[in-house]
């Protein structure tokens, strides 16, 4: 790596069209902010108060069945509903809009032992995932008024999971939200202006090893890339693309299923073994919109955003110059991705 990189300097997101900024110097500064507490896998396989466990009974008074694999159900505390009234909204102000907002919020429970994570699962346990995953895609998006799915996870307290049962959240909605539109937008204009997918060229130069020697990328298989992206923000931020273009979970074959499970397997893994604990992370697919209308420009990807900065109890806040700024972060992130591509692939905590 250059060794200028180490001064402040600014970083490109194509994705997103923006930039962050790099302080590498900072991580030298004392630290007097919170402390969080470290997080150790949970022994309980079962737990008769958790709305998620198989035969549970939930807060809305549903009754789980005693699933053995993976299991899914609308949310019953959904943020959007299937049916939106229509607004009254003054029309005298073009800045005061405002439009009703649709969706259908589920809940999909991985696994049915209340101590797994993705981490502490194997890739046969997480293949039904992907295999679940795939048909909310296409089931959800079968309705002529969702225009996006969004599939996502948010692990651990520290990223405001209400519930510690292996399970993360699927909205789609009736319309496309900031993020996913921003991506389309990035991805479609660089396919206009050059012919090629973005993401198709971002990786090509990330193992063509230009610059930096592919040293942002932590793993490979024969279908999946991670890597820490040029312009990552949180600490440990990865990017999970598909070698191949594709835009959704249905394009890939079962191989590529098994691969998606493989590599989930294997970062998570490893993000557990960086701090021996289990680490926290908001996670998401970005994939076609479904509207109806055809996107070539997409290339399907995950982000992964851990909160953790220097240690199992030290996390990123995003604050000052962040919130009102631009983003900001103090590792580097081939620094990184060096950490985690020394990271063990076997779970320091081994289930029993």
């Amino acid at each position: 790596m250059q060794n200028n990189w180490q001064f402040p300097h600014r970083r490109w997101n194509p994705l997103r069209r923006s930039w962050v900024l790099v302080s590498p110097h900072r991580t030298q500064r004392p630290w007097q902010g919170e402390v969080g507490q470290k997080t150790f896998p949970s022994a309980t396989v079962y737990d008769p108060e958790c709305y998620l466990c198989p035969g549970n009974k939930r807060a809305g008074g549903a009754e789980n069945p005693t699933y053995s694999s993976v299991f899914s159900f609308v949310n019953d505390y959904a943020a959007l509903l299937p049916d939106a009234p229509a607004l009254d909204v003054a029309a005298s102000s073009p800045l005061l809009q405002a439009e009703p907002a649709r969706g259908i919020c589920k809940v999909l429970c991985f696994h049915p032992d209340h101590s797994l994570t993705l981490a502490r699962m194997t890739r046969e346990e997480i293949r039904p995932v992907v295999d679940a995953w795939t048909a909310e895609y296409q089931e959800l998006g079968a309705h002529d008024w969702i225009q996006y799915v969004q599939i996502f996870e948010n692990r651990g307290a520290m990223m405001g999971a209400s519930n510690p049962h292996p399970h993360g959240q699927i909205w789609s909605t009736s319309f496309i939200p900031d993020e996913p539109a921003a991506e389309t937008a990035a991805q479609y204009d660089h396919l206009a202006r050059t012919g090629r997918c973005l993401l198709c060229d971002y990786l090509e130069t990330e193992r063509a090893g230009n610059p930096g020697n592919g040293e942002r990328i932590i793993f490979e298989n024969a279908h999946f890339t991670t890597l820490v992206p040029w312009w990552a923000v949180w600490p440990f931020e990865v990017l999970l693309l598909s070698r191949r273009h594709a835009g959704a979970f249905p394009d890939f074959s079962s191989d590529e299923r098994d691969a998606l499970a493989d590599a989930l397997h294997r970062l998570t893994t490893r993000f557990d073994n960086l701090f021996e604990t289990s680490f926290p992370y908001t996670m998401g697919f970005h994939q076609s919109p479904t509207d109806g209308k055809d996107y070539p420009e997409w290339h399907f990807h995950a982000h992964f955003y851990p909160p953790l900065l220097r240690s199992a109890t030290v996390r990123k806040f995003m604050v000052g110059f962040e919130m009102l700024g631009m983003p900001q972060r103090d590792i580097t992130p081939e620094s990184a991705a060096d950490r985690l591509r020394a990271c063990s692939e076997t779970h320091f905590w081994p289930r029993s």
